[in-house]
């Protein structure tokens, strides 16, 4: 007992030397993002909020030119894009917010009521889009000024396919959700533009006016998933659902930090916040540990596993004897680990 305490010791020195100058940072990042990630979300909001006002006056403006039922369904699209950003943006900022005592894990949970709400959004302009699209061709095609509304389309897909990369990328490096959703939102704004100005190429090749409406049908069938997705995404996340790979990294890191310090494991739960992993995990120490000393050993825990892990996380541990732990146990609880 005496060496194996002495051994904890020497790891303890040698970690006290190695992350004392981090610890700090490490509490940081698991917790808050820093202010220049703050301000590189701010303002990849702020430009597509700016870029959808602009999309939508342009395809307005198509629609006017033209008639067609498929630019009015990239119109309709764009509407619906124009409000999510909004709500999105606002969402952005309240997740940033410091916890409060009325919110004690902070605001970040937003992030998945942002991308459902984006994803019912996507899923009412389709609905609208194959009502709009049946109705036109039941009444009759009058097209116009194909020419110069399909270049209109055509300026307007080029653009928001270069804003949603952004986004989406901006997005994963960051960890936002809400920004992540918002970019594969403007990236299907801009396919669905693409597939418009194939789709009038094609009436103005053939001078088969159908092919409008039927193409306006087929763009909504393709956001309707995209719809469907985001909102899926969002209720699995609102619902706790743990992600395997990061499942599988946590196990790694905790199998290897807690093999370098002799400690056993288990009780493992994580979920995430939309910016970070909440971790849980129980600690078994030898029933003679003092208790300042099984402590100090978690709190090496809480603060290595958060530095070693791909994503921003917080660590919340439970210290358990290891001789007599079924013992104290009166019910049977958890005490599995990630796959």
């Amino acid at each position: 007992m005496l060496g194996r305490m002495g051994k904890l010791e020497e790891l303890i020195a040698s970690e006290s030397d190695s992350t004392q100058t981090s610890v700090v940072s490490a509490r940081r990042v698991a917790s808050q993002r820093d202010e220049g990630e703050l301000r590189a979300m701010r303002f990849a909001m702020r430009i597509s909020l700016a870029f959808g006002v602009i999309m939508l006056v342009g395809k307005m403006a198509a629609y006017l030119m033209t008639g067609s039922a498929a630019i009015l369904s990239d119109a309709a699209e764009s509407v619906i894009h124009v409000v999510a950003v909004a709500f999105a943006a606002f969402s952005l900022r309240l997740s940033t917010k410091p916890a409060a005592p009325e919110f004690l894990y902070g605001y970040e949970r937003i992030t998945f009521f942002s991308a459902g709400f984006e994803g019912a959004m996507i899923v009412l302009a389709a609905v609208f889009i194959l009502y709009a699209a049946i109705e036109k061709w039941m009444n009759g095609l009058q097209l116009e000024n194909l020419g110069a509304g399909t270049l209109l389309v055509l300026a307007a897909a080029a653009l928001n396919a270069g804003l949603g990369w952004y986004l989406v990328r901006t997005g994963r490096r960051n960890h936002s959700l809400i920004l992540e959703a918002n970019g594969k939102h403007v990236l299907t704004d801009s396919w669905t533009s693409f597939g418009v100005v194939a789709g009038l190429g094609l009436v103005m090749l053939t001078k088969w006016k159908p092919f409008d409406p039927l193409l306006a049908i087929a763009v909504a069938i393709n956001i309707l998933w995209s719809g469907g997705h985001l909102v899926w995404r969002s209720a699995v996340g609102l619902l706790d659902h743990s992600d395997p790979r990061i499942g599988t990294e946590i196990r790694g890191k905790l199998d290897t930090i807690c093999s370098q310090l002799g400690l056993q494991y288990h009780g493992v739960r994580y979920r995430t916040t939309g910016y970070r992993q909440i971790i849980e995990v129980h600690l078994l120490f030898p029933h003679l540990m003092a208790v300042g000393e099984a402590h100090r050993l978690a709190t090496l825990v809480e603060e290595r596993l958060p530095r070693e892990l791909s994503v921003p996380a917080e660590v919340f541990t439970h210290l358990e004897s290891a001789e007599d732990h079924a013992a104290v146990h009166s019910e049977e609880h958890y005490t599995g680990k990630p796959e």
